[in-house]
Formats: structure tokens, C-alpha cells, sequence
């Protein structure tokens, strides 16, 4: 079992622990609880945040620690994948804490009633000041910098193949074998999701919001007009309405981030579809997923140990990233931190130094606090 690598203020990507890389394209993957906040900042230093999470201070708080982190003072470009409140709930707080030069959307809602009460015309009245841009398939986002192509939006699917995509135009062999879901109880706005594939060099990431298993098929047969790509955000936070093998197996992903949260995500058959995918390297997960079971988590084993005594993985994030004092652990050898958790609880936390990106828990406890 490969278990993943913790990273502050949120599941972030070249960047080194709780610092800032330049130069680089940084991917943060906010945790919002199960709900969805994606921010890329560019080489340029050009930004573009997917979704704000869940209404309330909680979500938006933590938007705001990660958007402080990475030197920002606008946001370039704020994509709303779709409208459901565990997406574009914190808009609101959102746009009054930091300036946003651009929306970016799928259109129109098409949900019967408004799951945040008031956001349409709370929203008509923020792009009525700020530049809006409907999107379709093939169009680009100008985040400088970055290749940024919209595969999905209003329940349009990309078809033809990107130029240069490796894999992409090839024929998807998962299509002869793909079943499709009764989606009857499925939220209409979750297909509607704006989907993006972005590259850097070589590098390739995609993130399809909530798109879900039926139309992964239109998108992804009888050809693949993607390609393979290098990270994919799980579609759906991981739950089995989404990610279909059509879509994932096509992809080949070296690596999957599931934004999910302890009681949302984590499937058994989308764990089950990401460990037989072609490729795979490894499953990183924002949070232990009960649904996956013991069998199925990428983190089970650590996060079970640290639950043993008492600590959860935000525990150990919190003092890994704001150390009182460091050292080695006597037993082990292996670096350690001390420092008081944010309930107040003095521990020391050991791990492994994976890479100058990451580090790989391997136990925590509370101990008695110097005097």
C-alpha cells in the first residue's frame, strides 16, 4: 500500500513544505471539507481558483490562508465549475476579501431551485462589475503561463483531440465494456461542470468538478480526445457517481488527488477503478474516507496509528508546518517536530523526509511540555 505524503496549508504541489516555490506552476488542492477549491498560481504568478467551497467562515478562511501563503493579492481568474453550495458557496465572503478580475462559468443554472439561496443574483451583481466569459469546449483560459483548454461545460463534451496531447485521438478500449448509471436522482448541474485540462511542458493535469459517469462517456468514446495525463483531481470528490474506468483508465494517471472529505468520497468502487488503472504511482487523499474502509484507504495505516493516540492528520499537519522545536527521535532516529496542536495538546510528531516537497508521517503522541 502506498500511503501519501502531507503538505501545508492544503494538499499542495511544487511548492516545499509550508513554503512557496517561484518559478513553478503551484497546484493547491484546499480542504474545504468534501467540498471543492483548487487554486493554480503560474510562473507568471498569474492565478485561478475553482470553486470556494461551502458557505460560511470555515472554508473561506481557509481559501484566504492558501491565497495569502502563495503572495497573492487578486485572483486573475475565478472559475465556478457549477453551482451547487458545496462549489460556489464562499463566493460571496470570497469577493469581499480579495479582488477577482474575471469569472469564468458554464452559463445558466438548469438546478430547479437555488442551493445557496440568493447566489444568482448575488453573482449577476458581482459580473455586472467584473468581466464574465461563458465558456464551451476547446476554448482556453489566458492564465499566462499556463495551457488551459475547457473540456466540459453545460453537458458539452470536447471531441477533437488536443494537438500534441500524448494518447489523444487513440481509440478508448474501456468504451466496449462501459455501463451506464441510472443518474435519474443525479443533481442536474453536476454534468453542467466546467472541466479543465491544464499543462505546463510536459505536465499534465486534469480537473472535471463533478462531471459525472454518463457523460464521461460522450466525452471519452469512442476516441480519447485528451489524452494520458500526470494528475487527476478525482471527478465528484471521489464518490461513485463519477469515474468511470471509460475516464480514468484512459487517462492513466501517475497520480490521483481525491478531495474528499472523512464521510464524502472514497468509494470502494472508485478506489477500486484508481488502483487498476494503467500507470497509477499513487493515491493521495485529503482525508481518511471511511466509505474505502480500512482496505481501500491510501492513508489507512498511518492515519489508523495516529488516531491510536489520539491525533488526526490535521493534528500532525498543524505541527508539522508551525514547529515550537525540531530534533530526532530518539527511538528512530528519523526528524521529529514538537509543538502544541490547535485545541492546545504538546506533542512530538516524526516522519520521513520523502523529498523537498513532502514528508510521510510515522507517529504522533502527546508528551509532557517543557518547562
Amino acid at each position: 500500500m502506498k500511503l501519501n505524503r502531507i503538505l501545508l496549508p492544503a494538499l499542495a504541489f511544487s511548492a516545499a513544505l509550508c513554503t512557496a516555490q517561484t518559478k513553478t506552476l503551484d497546484m493547491y488542492f484546499i480542504d474545504v471539507e468534501g467540498g471543492h477549491a483548487s487554486l493554480y498560481v503560474s510562473p507568471s504568478g498569474e492565478s485561478m481558483l475553482i470553486d470556494t467551497g461551502s458557505p460560511g467562515a470555515r472554508d473561506v478562511d481557509r481559501m484566504m490562508e492558501v491565497i495569502t501563503g502563495a503572495g497573492l493579492k487578486q485572483l486573475d481568474y475565478m472559475v465556478l465549475s457549477h453551482y451547487h453550495s458545496d462549489h460556489v458557496g464562499g463566493l460571496e465572503e470570497l469577493a469581499k476579501r480579495i479582488p477577482i478580475k474575471h469569472f469564468i462559468d458554464h452559463g445558466e443554472s438548469v438546478e430547479p431551485r437555488e442551493q445557496v439561496p440568493g447566489f444568482q443574483k448575488m453573482y449577476a451583481e458581482l459580473y455586472s462589475k467584473i468581466p464574465r466569459t461563458v465558456v464551451k469546449p476547446g476554448d482556453k483560459i489566458p492564465v499566462a503561463g499556463l495551457n488551459v483548454v475547457v473540456a466540459t461545460s453545460a453537458a458539452k463534451v470536447l471531441k477533437t483531440p488536443m494537438a500534441g496531447a500524448p494518447g489523444a485521438g487513440k481509440p478508448n478500449p474501456e468504451c466496449a465494456t462501459f455501463t451506464p448509471r441510472d443518474e435519474s436522482r443525479v443533481d442536474p448541474d453536476n454534468p453542467q461542470s466546467v472541466g479543465l485540462v491544464i499543462s505546463l511542458g510536459k505536465f499534465r493535469h486534469v480537473n472535471l468538478a463533478d462531471f459525472t459517469w454518463n457523460v464521461e462517456k460522450d466525452l471519452m468514446c469512442p476516441n480519447n480526445p485528451i489524452g494520458t495525463v500526470d494528475l487527476y483531481l478525482t471527478s465528484h470528490h471521489g464518490i461513485d457517481q463519477s469515474g468511470s474506468p471509460a475516464l480514468v483508465h484512459a487517462l492513466q494517471p501517475r497520480v490521483a488527488v481525491m478531495h474528499n472529505s472523512a464521510r464524502k468520497g472514497g468509494a470502494v468502487q472508485t478506489m477500486q477503478t484508481l488502483r487498476t488503472s494503467p500507470g497509477l504511482e499513487d493515491i493521495w487523499q485529503l482525508h481518511w474516507a471511511y466509505a474505502a474502509g480500512i482496505e481501500h484507504n491510501a492513508t489507512g495505516v498511518i492515519i489508523e496509528h495516529l488516531a491510536e493516540h489520539g491525533i488526526s492528520q490535521s493534528d500532525f499537519e498543524h505541527v508539522v508546518c508551525h514547529p515550537q522545536s525540531k530534533g530526532l527521535s530518539r527511538s528512530t532516529g528519523l526528524p521529529a517536530v514538537w509543538g502544541h496542536t490547535a485545541d492546545g495538546r504538546y506533542i512530538i510528531a516524526v516522519y520521513e523526509q520523502v523529498d523537498r516537497l513532502s514528508v510521510l508521517p510515522v507517529t504522533a503522541f502527546e508528551v509532557p511540555e517543557p518547562r
